[in-house]
């Protein structure tokens, strides 16, 4: 029965972690506090409170020794990732500001904590621990920082180039280190009066094998990184290998007295940082331990938390001392120590708020100091509520301290003059690039300085324990690659951006603006059938942007020999006649423009483009006369064009929507590559957020 019980566990674990993740990623916290605030929720302190009968069917206490195995598994697994994860580089070159505030966020928690002993020993602990654990386990606690949520934030909010995400990184990686090097020191002391192994012989034992580590071990996991290298990738009986080592290294420390987590987080950090090597483990092992094991560790952590246990206003007093005294020692030391060390006070105080990110590494601390008696089960709970509280806070503190739009504007820098036309190009897939950086060459005017900027997004979207890329650029972002390639084989230069995003309208409508775009070109990746190319992302730009848009649908990689541009009157489509004006420019180009006429009813009104204009560059539009426009303009664009070039309008069945027509004819019926070209005015663009507001009403 224990078997089935334990399915069911997992399986109500998996759900809820899920679930609240979601939700909490929609508040803009990493989904890793959503799923230690779960954990919690499964507990007595929720769920045994308000179904008392459930949570004993659901957690049976005679079945928890099985998901503690469980969750312990998982945490040796993570431990070694978190190892894998530090890499020395990350220290160097960051000089005196990140060698003052990293001992400095790591010396006053300390001492705060152990400060904070002496009160609390007498009132929450009894003679059964003795008080130099105690004190030395709570400055401990105080001391950590959690390194992969932290590591998430940098990375979502594109903190990660900036001299603050670099300092704060290194700080982070240098103070996890430190911490679990005194925890293990901690559990030694407390561990000596009762395991088998002498105090002794577990300090020099641990300091012998921590040398081998160091020398022989890293030298024969050398070995190993060769391996990788020269097969391309990790195999299984690589990884097999690599599991043995870390059972192996896991089993010496827990016989010697300090546990097995340390020697888990030690092989981690010993391995050779050869690409291929940490790459291929990160991403076999990640996914199975983020999404399966993590949950059930915080599912057994809140099944051993108690927030009942903190009753009454005097225990409440004591939360908050411990909130003040964890908040005081790592966001005030961190924050004055950088500012001394010559980080401005709006830097300074960033890095104070990512430093005091505890997290889960909280959370495994403070379960092992329950699990070593260290801690009253009253005092745990006061320390994982500070946990949650740190790490919840960060975010909007961060907010509130550095907020998105300077570090946008950091990373994206200044427009660089009016004097030249500016071209800002989206690109999500590396195929699409060159197709689209050569696009926007050919619509740049050339009666003036051409400057194209190439943004790829990184979009945030799951939990991850995130390998940090050592110094990578925009210009080595793996998407822009094949675009910028291009450009230079064409003789022309483009400028990347890159970095990462949860709302990809909303930020390539900043860059834009940013950046003084007149242009916004971007492209459609998806099946046309049953799909609308003006939905989602093109829609919310299009709908919005303050600059001409033109989306470009590629059906072939070949080089525009013929071209069509469809005109009916109206904004967008002399937008698309210019377009089309700027791409007869180009050498071995003939250009087609088809002037269909209909009924005065179903025609959009406006002035006329500049037809003499056109003409003078060679461009003479030919008239016809329908009923209805599209049936025309399928039936010449099927003429063996390249491109067929039209205007964002109805009369081609291409409207502006929120929800996206049901895909376009021209794209569905003709081979022909599609521009789709949103002009531009303030009046226009009102008019289009009115109606979206209208018909999202109707939709409601």
């Amino acid at each position: 029965m224990h078997l089935l019980t334990l399915l069911v566990q997992v399986a109500v674990v998996l759900v809820a972690a899920r679930a609240v993740g979601l939700v909490f990623r929609r508040f803009h916290q990493p989904q890793v506090v959503g799923e230690m605030v779960a954990g919690i929720l499964l507990g007595p302190s929720l769920l045994g409170w308000v179904a008392p009968g459930l949570s004993a069917w659901i957690f049976p206490p005679e079945s928890l020794g099985s998901l503690g195995v469980l969750s312990q598994v998982g945490l040796i697994l993570f431990m070694f990732l978190v190892g894998l994860e530090f890499d020395t580089r990350l220290l160097r070159g960051h000089g005196h500001t990140a060698v003052v505030t990293s001992h400095v966020s790591i010396v006053v928690p300390f001492f705060l904590g152990a400060a904070l002993a002496l009160f609390l020993y007498p009132r929450l602990s009894d003679s059964s621990v003795g008080f130099t654990g105690f004190a030395l386990f709570m400055g401990a606690a105080m001391s950590v920082t959690a390194f992969p949520v932290l590591a998430r934030i940098l990375t979502e909010r594109n903190l990660m180039r900036t001299r603050v995400g670099a300092v704060t990184i290194a700080c982070a990686a240098v103070d996890d280190v430190t911490a679990w090097s005194i925890l293990a020191v901690v559990v030694a002391v407390v561990r000596a009066g009762s395991a088998e192994v002498p105090l002794w012989l577990t300090l020099a034992g641990t300091a012998v094998y921590v040398g081998l580590m160091l020398t022989v071990g890293r030298r024969v996991l050398g070995w190993l990184g060769s391996f990788a290298r020269n097969r391309g990738r990790v195999t299984q009986d690589l990884l097999a290998a690599v599991l043995l080592f870390l059972l192996a290294s896991a089993w010496t420390t827990e016989w010697l007295g300090i546990h097995a987590l340390f020697g888990a987080f030690l092989l981690g950090a010993v391995m050779p940082r050869d690409h291929a090597l940490v790459h291929g483990l990160t991403e076999k092992l990640e996914d199975v331990t983020v999404v399966f094991f993590l949950p059930l560790f915080f599912a057994y952590t809140g099944l051993r938390t108690r927030i009942g246990l903190v009753d009454g206003t005097e225990m409440w007093l004591y939360f908050g001392l411990v909130m003040l005294v964890a908040v005081a020692g790592k966001f005030g030391g961190s924050t004055l120590a950088a500012r001394a060390s010559g980080l401005g006070w709006r830097e300074a105080g960033a890095l104070g708020v990512l430093m005091n990110t505890r997290g889960l590494m909280e959370l495994v601390i403070l379960t092992i100091g329950l699990e070593l008696g260290v801690i009253s089960p009253a005092l745990f709970a006061m320390m994982v509520l500070m946990a949650l509280a740190t790490t919840f806070m960060t975010t909007p503190l961060l907010e509130l301290i550095y907020p998105s739009r300077l570090i946008r504007r950091e990373a994206v820098g200044a427009a660089d003059g009016p004097e030249a036309h500016t071209t800002l190009v989206s690109i999500s897939l590396p195929s699409s690039g060159p197709g689209l950086v050569r696009t926007a060459a050919a619509l740049s005017p050339a009666s003036r300085e051409r400057r194209i900027y190439a943004l790829h997004l990184d979009r945030v979207a799951e939990q991850r324990l995130v390998e940090i890329p050592p110094e990578r650029g925009p210009e080595r972002e793996a998407a822009l690659i094949p675009a910028l390639d291009a450009a230079e084989a064409a003789g022309f230069e483009v400028r990347p951006l890159s970095f990462a995003s949860r709302a990809p309208a909303r930020d390539i409508l900043e860059v834009a603006h940013e950046k003084g775009a007149e242009l916004v070109v971007m492209g459609w990746h998806k099946p046309v059938i049953g799909r609308g190319i003006l939905g989602g992302t093109v829609h919310e730009v299009m709908r919005t942007a303050r600059a001409e848009v033109a989306v470009y649908l590629e059906r072939h990689p070949r080089a525009w020999r013929r071209v069509l541009v469809l005109y009916h009157g109206g904004l967008h489509d002399r937008a698309a006649v210019e377009m089309g004006r700027r791409i007869a420019r180009r050498e071995g180009v003939e250009v087609d423009v088809l002037r269909v006429e209909g009924s005065e009813a179903g025609r959009e009104t406006g002035p006329e483009p500049g037809w003499a204009a056109l003409a003078a560059d060679g461009v003479g539009p030919r008239t016809v006369s329908a009923d209805f426009p599209e049936d025309a303009a399928v039936e010449e664009a099927r003429r063996g064009y390249d491109l067929v070039v039209v205007g964002a309008s109805g009369a081609w069945g291409l409207e502006l929507s929120a929800f996206g027509p049901g895909g376009a004819r021209l794209a569905r019926e003709t081979g022909a590559s599609l521009l789709i070209v949103r002009g531009f005015a303030p009046a226009e663009v009102a008019r289009l957020r009115r109606e979206e507001k209208v018909e999202e009403a109707g939709a409601a």
